[in-house]
């Protein structure tokens, strides 16, 4: 249910003149390698969001752009395979969703432009030299601008259940930005006087010892750092959760439509719709390294009342407001 519009400032491309949007060259058929460690299956409503973006560009898919789509379906191993072979064939530009995506297409090649879809704190992590001058082949959308959102993950959490005190922090310590979000969520707590409890999950086959270490130390929510790997992993972490009577709380809707309680984040769809225009400015003959990372400046709030009732929570109606969706 849809409390009020979500626009996202990632940018201007939906309010260019049409005409100036759909001057392309003619003749020329572009070929776009996109691959993601996700099954296609989940990741449809990303291909669909970025496949409207090129079209809103003036972009006939099938016809004068070609995308050549690779999933990895969960194996990182197959990440690196993946993207030698789209390198192999010669696309024009590499789409990748998130950092594992990111870092195995840098691995693959140095020339052909990498446009990252969703990137997590792309400077620190070692992407991007910097968000104004990115250099090298890679530029692209950030979705995680930093600890702010991280401290309002917190915030939230607490106004939903105001007697929390003790929250479990599931997260990845192979993930570059983790240790840098888990000490600005430290701060974060402190301030609100709740107290961390760290677990470890570095795949779906950790995730029964991660619940168990955060039931044993007496967690009452849960919040998810997410990368690549907890991402695919949404759907466990969802049911797991609800099994085990944590409230949960994590960055894309993705979660809650996995069964989470609350998510606080960008809309991934409108990163992916934003990444292709950053392709169509690279088909059009600029370089990555000149072209600034993105960083959104709207975010939107999911909450599941489903699971809410599930897990016999009265979601705050002050809460339940200022929400952009409800999940009923």
């Amino acid at each position: 249910m849809k409390r009020r519009e979500f626009l996202t400032c990632l940018g201007g491309a939906a309010t260019w003149p049409l005409a100036a949007r759909a001057q392309q060259p003619a003749g020329r058929i572009y070929r776009v390698g996109y691959f993601a460690i996700t099954s296609r299956e989940r990741a449809l409503h990303l291909m669909k969001a970025f496949e409207d973006g090129l079209r809103s560009l003036g972009y006939r898919v099938g016809e004068n752009v070609v995308v050549e789509y690779r999933f990895a379906d969960g194996d990182m191993g197959r990440l690196s395979t993946l993207a030698a072979d789209l390198v192999g064939r010669g696309v024009d530009v590499i789409v990748a969703g998130n950092n594992v995506n990111i870092v195995a297409a840098i691995q693959a090649t140095t020339t052909i432009p990498i446009v990252m879809a969703s990137s997590a704190d792309p400077v620190s992590a070692g992407l991007v030299a910097s968000l104004a001058r990115p250099g090298g082949n890679v530029t692209g959308v950030a979705q995680d601008t930093g600890d702010e959102q991280h401290a309002k993950r917190l915030e939230l959490v607490k106004d939903a259940l105001p007697n929390l005190s003790r929250v479990g922090i599931l997260w990845n310590p192979d993930f570059a930005p983790n240790p840098a979000r888990l000490s600005s969520m430290r701060e974060a707590a402190l301030a609100l006087g709740l107290t961390l409890v760290p677990v470890e999950a570095r795949g779906p086959d950790t995730l029964d010892q991660a619940f168990a270490t955060m039931v044993r130390e007496r967690a009452q929510v849960l919040v998810v750092l997410s990368d690549g790997v907890l991402f695919n992993c949404r759907g466990e972490i969802g049911v797991m959760a609800v099994k085990d009577r944590l409230p949960a709380i994590a960055a894309a809707r993705e979660y809650a439509e996995s069964g989470l309680l609350l998510t606080y984040g960008v809309d991934l769809r409108d990163a992916f719709r934003q990444s292709a225009v950053f392709v169509d400015k690279i088909f059009k003959g600029a370089k990555p390294a000149d072209l600034p990372v993105e960083q959104p400046t709207k975010f939107q709030l999911v909450i599941n009342l489903k699971t809410a009732k599930a897990l016999g929570i009265t979601v705050p109606p002050t809460l339940l407001a200022r929400a952009d969706e409800v999940i009923e």
